[in-house]
């Protein structure tokens, strides 16, 4: 499932509120994503993409539960087929980040088959004048000790620890180059593009499916579990097979699927989970992955609704919740906003789709903040945590035509 078509008669790839779509034939899409400009909200990998533009109405709320009902309302009263946005990753009593959705005026869609379009050549991108890191590579690897002497002593069986990189420019950052590099990349992952309250853009390319809904039918790939890829292709291989056989990584995964079972349980009259995770690669890093089915007991859950009642999962926050929330406020030196929230869209039927918000960075004006992460158990050893860290930056520092050194 990706996307139900709701548009007008007549426009089969195109929606606007603000005249009569016309009858053209939609774009790949490939040529789509190139459409993208800073302000817009995109949400798409090599074979489907969506891409709305401007802005009818704003819902924002620190209660995502909340938040659902306004935007289901916005819809049912609007006649707009769905709305777009983020929710961030701290969505607890205490929260001073919104979630922030949006009917566009204008939407575009399109679907094509694996290969059906080349992706363009990589664009350049200017280099950065200064790099800052938060907290240093040594400081990371104190925090990922302290944390795990904090498990036992707090009673957590999982938290998730991350750093950042704060790139300073002479001169505006291209965002849109930034986003098309993405998505050339990473065909297999979800390109993202959106507006966050007070004029940042996050963009990022995720591998991780939070979840889908299409009629009752509800999907999810929770990932946990991560080795770094290497460029050898024996090394590659058996990093692989090291990550399958870890017992580290399967227990650290295992604390996923036991949450998301156990959140989306009540929404469903029936689920499929597999007996073991699959092994799964990006360009940077193979991932530990399982992937999930059920059938709703109600179809007015919204995938707006499930995105707020599995948010945030054990991958990126840890387990307990609030007691791992807790812990990463207290070692981490920065506020994460909405790194490891989700991205997505609800249409008016409820249908939707929401991904992880990792492999990402904010972008401001002259600065951008990358951030990467990963999760601690009691058998994390701090260099190979630092070295996770290290290969996810690869998504965004490519992007970037910047290297490992970087980071």
């Amino acid at each position: 499932m990706f996307f139900r078509q709701h548009f007008p008669r007549g426009a089969p790839g195109s929606w606007d509120a603000g005249r009569v779509p016309t009858s053209t034939a939609p774009a790949t899409p490939v040529e789509t994503t190139l459409r993208y400009q800073r302000g817009d909200f995109l949400f798409a990998t090599a074979r489907r993409a969506l891409l709305a533009q401007g802005v009818l109405a704003s819902v924002t709320d620190l209660d995502p539960r909340r938040l659902a009902r306004k935007v289901a309302a916005e819809l049912d009263s609007s006649g707009v087929p769905l709305a777009v946005g983020v929710l961030p990753f701290d969505t607890g009593p205490d929260t001073a980040v919104p979630g922030h959705l949006v009917l566009p005026r204008t939407l575009h869609r399109a679907q094509a088959e694996a290969g059906a379009a080349e992706a363009p050549p990589a664009e350049v991108l200017p280099a950065p004048v200064a790099t800052r890191r938060l907290p240093s590579p040594d400081g990371h690897r104190a925090n990922v000790r302290a944390a795990v002497a904090a498990l036992e002593q707090r009673g957590l069986r999982k938290a998730v620890l991350a750093r950042a990189l704060e790139l300073e420019f002479e001169t505006p950052i291209p965002a849109e180059r930034i986003v098309r590099n993405l998505a050339r990349g990473n065909p297999r992952h979800h390109t993202y593009a959106a507006e966050l309250p007070g004029g940042r853009t996050l963009v990022g390319a995720t591998p991780e499916l939070l979840l889908s809904r299409a009629g009752d039918s509800v999907f999810t790939t929770p990932h946990a579990g991560s080795m770094p890829r290497s460029a050898d292709p024996v090394e590659d291989r058996a990093n692989g097979e090291a990550l399958l056989s870890s017992a580290k990584d399967q227990e650290e995964h295992a604390v996923v699927i036991d949450y998301v079972v156990e959140a989306l349980r009540p929404f469903c009259r029936r689920l499929d989970v597999p007996d073991g995770p699959d092994l799964v690669s990006t360009p940077a890093i193979w991932h530990l992955r399982t992937a999930i089915t059920g059938e709703l007991v109600d179809r007015s859950v919204t995938a707006l609704d499930l995105a707020a009642a599995l948010h945030p999962t054990p991958a990126i926050c840890g387990t307990p919740t609030a007691e791992a929330r807790a812990l990463e406020q207290e070692l981490e030196p920065f506020d994460r906003g909405y790194y490891a929230g989700t991205v997505g869209w609800v249409d008016a039927a409820g249908d939707g789709e929401w991904a992880v918000v990792v492999r990402c960075a904010e972008v401001a004006d002259k600065t951008m903040r990358l951030y990467a992460g990963g999760g601690i158990v009691p058998a994390s050893d701090a260099d190979a945590e630092y070295q996770e860290t290290v290969a996810k930056f690869r998504t965004l520092l490519a992007a970037m035509g910047l290297d490992d050194r970087s980071s």
